[in-house]
């Protein structure tokens, strides 16, 4: 197994386990609580993780694919579950599906075509979800005022999905003029992506004045990537090419 297979692992492992702590603390109002992904509570985050890691496991029973086009099967499968249900299923998935990952059994140098279309190592994959779990533990603990791991292993890995994306959303969303460079920095996390003759977003050195900068806290950097959060009404100070910023506010979110 390689390092990074690992850190992703460890990462899948660290959300899993922060977001079953705090599923422990929640009450009946907090379960029923709304998210900001539209329509779901904060019960229909958990079972959304659940149904995706027991699809994993292969333990799902109605031979459903899990893609981005039917999220919403396991969120209505269990609705009608007591919360603490869930939550029991839940802890005993991941506890299941780490295992299973830790041991062996599965062939993380298998190509798989994702949930979401892309073909990638399965190694690779496990990124992908300690990121989709982490979103989900965030939407939670801001739905019930319960802010917490901002700065873990899982949160590294979604900083380096949401931002290995940076090119992609300023140079085919945003699309500068050749030559133009955005800067998007955080407290702790900075990237600068100039466009080439080509058109093509790429990162690059910070040059002494970008055409625009774009500075946020971390927690609106990953809700902007998340589409969690309408852009006009980020919290987003902006120096530079105005214009320019608001395409690439616009073309932040890139999960599914």
């Amino acid at each position: 197994m390689s390092g990074e297979w690992r850190a992703n692992i460890d990462a899948l492992e660290q959300t899993a386990r922060s977001m079953s702590a705090l599923g422990e603390e929640l009450d009946t109002a907090d379960w029923a609580r709304p998210t900001e992904c539209p329509g779901w509570s904060v019960q229909d985050q958990y079972a959304h993780i659940l149904g995706i890691e027991r699809w994993l496991l292969g333990e799902a029973s109605d031979g459903e694919p899990r893609t981005v086009a039917n999220t919403a099967l396991d969120v209505e499968a269990f609705r009608s579950w007591p919360p603490e249900k869930v939550l029991d299923e839940l802890r005993g998935v991941m506890e299941r599906r780490i295992a299973s990952l830790r041991s062996g059994a599965v062939d993380l140098a298998e190509v798989i075509t994702t949930p979401f279309g892309r073909d990638m190592p399965y190694g690779d994959f496990m990124a992908h979800r300690a990121f989709d779990v982490w979103m989900h533990e965030q939407d939670v603990r801001r739905a019930t005022g319960r802010p917490g791991n901002l700065d873990g292993p899982a949160a590294e890995v979604s900083a380096r999905i949401l931002g290995g994306l940076l090119p992609l959303v300023v140079g085919r969303r945003a699309r500068p003029e050749p030559g133009q460079s955005v800067v998007i920095e955080t407290p702790v996390r900075r990237w600068c992506v100039e466009v080439g003759a080509d058109r093509r977003g790429r990162f690059a050195e910070e040059p002494p004045e970008p055409t625009v900068r774009l500075r946020m806290d971390w927690e609106t950097f990953f809700r902007l990537g998340g589409g969690r959060v309408d852009p006009s009404g980020a919290d987003v100070q902006v120096t530079g090419d105005g214009e320019l910023a608001g395409r690439v506010l616009a073309g932040m979110a890139v999960t599914p």
